[in-house]
């Protein structure tokens, strides 16, 4: 019984800690904020600064008190929170602690042979194959061997065949095509 216990106690340390490493990915200063995305703004002691759901508009601006639209697409989360501490420290604050977290990502796209085509809400650590599951799986016809990306960060906007494995970014458009007879 208490080996039982244990077990499942590592199991659900074990989910926890990939969980957390997830949810990370975005502060680790890799994760682009772009248009779609909702962030949260904390800084502390200042509850007329600090916000908890504020969508980042098709514009890829925001609008902050004092500092007025800043330009957030495009920046990491550790770069927009600098940029909010060197705007609110001399005029405003003495001291700002500032600290941006993304609450929900951008959503990715997927058409094609897929039960369910449209946007999806981006989850971190997802793969084409869980991808392919949030769409409803594939459809009869579907090639199930690579898909077809236009990665949202990619000014040309060139579509690549992947693999299953494929790391799916927010933004992303994915097609599956069909598979020849």
């Amino acid at each position: 019984m208490a080996n039982t216990l244990w077990k499942a106690a590592l199991c659900l340390l074990c989910a926890w800690a990939m969980q957390a490493g997830a949810q990370v990915s975005a502060q680790d200063g890799g994760y682009s904020l772009n248009a779609g995305d909702t962030i949260r703004i904390y800084v502390y002691g200042e509850p007329d600064l600090t916000f908890d759901n504020l969508l980042i508009g098709h514009s890829g601006r925001i609008s902050y008190p004092f500092l007025g639209e800043l330009a957030v697409a495009g920046k990491t989360v550790a770069q927009l929170q600098e940029r909010l501490v060197e705007g609110l420290r001399p005029d405003y604050l003495v001291d700002p602690r500032v600290s941006v977290n993304v609450v929900k990502y951008r959503q990715f796209f997927v058409n094609g042979e897929v039960s369910h085509p449209g946007g999806v809400d981006f989850q971190p650590g997802l793969t084409l194959r869980k991808a392919i599951a949030l769409a409803g799986g594939y459809t009869e016809r579907a090639n199930r061997k690579f898909a077809l990306v236009i990665a949202d960060d990619d000014p040309q906007r060139r579509e690549q065949k992947v693999d299953l494995d494929y790391q799916v970014r927010p933004g992303d458009i994915i097609t599956i095509q069909d598979t020849f007879f």
